[in-house]
């Protein structure tokens, strides 16, 4: 494994990918570079799985409520957000929130969600700046339909391969993840 130096970038240290090391030369550039800190064989092997995981767990997720409720996941998510809410009603920008998105992508979604009769839009009457989205009978209709499917997806896909232990340590370290990164907030 390298020692934490300043490396010039090359073919065995790419942009933005952690490694494991490589033979890399100091920086001569830059006196101020910050060192390395190069992912152990442990840490690697723990960054890939989850790479993989983030990567293959949605595209399941998305092919699983397309197949069976002809939603997409960040739809599903949508219902959900709202469902949760009382009165089934959010402001546009904490349903962004909840769903980890932007609001141009959700305002696209809100769109078609609207046309389908699942969400309503208008005006937050205690501050026009904002707009509420509100759940209809159809959107919640369509999230009861669809959660039996998807419940039994997450269930197979996730947790049936999990203990009670590992459930509640996956939560801590997700939480912990998200946490420490104001990028992924």
């Amino acid at each position: 494994m390298a020692k934490n130096r300043a490396v010039k970038r090359t073919r065995s240290a790419p942009s933005g990918e952690p490694s494991p090391g490589g033979q890399t030369e100091p920086a001569k550039d830059s006196e101020a570079a910050e060192p390395i800190r190069w992912l152990n064989e442990e840490e690697l092997q723990a960054w890939m799985a989850l790479v993989a995981v983030v990567t293959k767990l949605p595209a399941a997720m998305d092919r699983q409520l397309q197949q069976d409720a002809e939603l997409t996941h960040f739809e599903y998510q949508v219902l959900v957000g709202l469902s949760r809410a009382p009165e089934h009603t959010l402001r546009m920008s904490e349903l962004a929130g909840f769903t980890a998105s932007q609001l141009p992508r959700l305002s696209q979604v809100a769109t078609r969600m609207e046309r389908r009769g699942w969400l309503t839009r208008r005006p937050d009457p205690t501050d026009g700046r904002y707009t509420l989205a509100g759940l209809t009978d159809a959107g919640l209709a369509k999230l009861e339909a669809s959660a039996p499917g998807h419940v039994s997806a997450v269930r197979r896909l996730v947790f049936d391969s999990l203990s009670p232990t590992q459930v509640r340590q996956m939560a801590q370290i997700s939480r912990r993840i998200l946490q420490g990164s104001a990028e992924l907030h």
